[in-house]
């Protein structure tokens, strides 16, 4: 076999830069990952109406009520906007509080800001890596979170917890654990937006929503109109999110494992450091 060859696929093997199929057909891992999210969306909605078992689901309907806010948040700021806090109350609602900004664009920012998050999310959970580039893109939005919410206690031990899940998942199965709990986060995500859009502006009509504030301000349609254009909105996100994980991340379990190891493993960092804070006084008693 020409050198040459030899050279293409091994950095084909090491997810180098050649070209790849990027047809929307799932391989065998992308299967496994739409099946998984296929139970998800099953296990979403029958826990979300039984009584006690939706406890389960809790913290991760609070988090989506936190990717709404943070998305009317970063909005205002992009428009200007001094926001001046965020809460997040346990009955799954929320506020963010701001002065100034562009309100026909921060107003519609909450429910399609989170199903954006949420498409994104699904989109990385197809791959280890890009899910680990997402929880650090997480991370950047969540302490700014803090900071507008840091009178807010609930929204406190919500992220930290969070956090506390995500790092916790980097170390699980080789990071399979983590890719699979981005998914489930990414469906969560969608899905509440979906539904939140629909129950606030379609069932029925709730004079303080997102939609009702903005049918005010724009006067062309009334806020049930408004909301059935933003569902179908997080529904083309939703559906989006799968389209771009099945066309970007054509990876099998083995290219799963390895890309693991070469980016931001966290186990030879750590054990890196270790035999640093165990061999340095050996060394620093020898230069003496």
């Amino acid at each position: 076999m020409p050198l040459t060859n030899i050279y293409a696929e091994d950095f084909h093997a090491r997810g180098g830069l050649i070209p790849r199929d990027s047809t929307l057909t799932p391989n065998a891992t992308q299967t496994t990952t739409l099946i998984v999210a296929g139970c998800y969306i099953i296990a979403i909605a029958i826990l979300w109406h039984v009584p006690y078992l939706k406890l389960i689901i809790y913290p991760f309907k609070l988090l989506t009520v936190g990717f709404h806010e943070m998305s009317h948040a970063f909005m205002g700021v992009l428009t200007c906007a001094r926001i001046e806090s965020i809460e997040l109350d346990p009955d799954e609602g929320g506020l963010t509080r701001m002065a100034g900004g562009i309100p026909w664009l921060t107003l519609p920012a909450g429910y399609l800001g989170s199903s954006f998050i949420g498409a994104c999310l699904i989109a990385c959970g197809f791959d280890t890596n890009a899910s680990k580039v997402a929880t650090l893109i997480l991370a950047a939005f969540f302490l700014f979170t803090l900071w507008w919410a840091r009178r807010n206690l609930l929204t406190w031990a919500l992220i930290l917890g969070m956090s506390g899940l995500i790092v916790a998942f980097w170390f699980i199965g080789g990071g399979v654990a983590l890719r699979y709990l981005v998914l489930f986060i990414g469906v969560m995500s969608c899905m509440y937006a979906v539904w939140d859009v629909v129950d606030d502006t379609i069932t029925r009509k709730i004079n303080s929503s997102d939609a009702s504030q903005f049918a005010k301000i724009c006067g062309c349609f009334p806020s049930q109109v408004w909301g059935f254009i933003w569902f179908l909105v997080a529904v083309l996100f939703f559906a989006l999110g799968i389209i771009v994980g099945l066309a970007a991340f054509k990876t099998n379990k083995k290219q799963i494992r390895r890309n693991f190891c070469l980016f931001l493993d966290p186990l030879p960092t750590l054990s890196r450091l270790a035999a640093q804070i165990i061999l340095y006084p050996s060394y620093r008693a020898y230069l003496q």
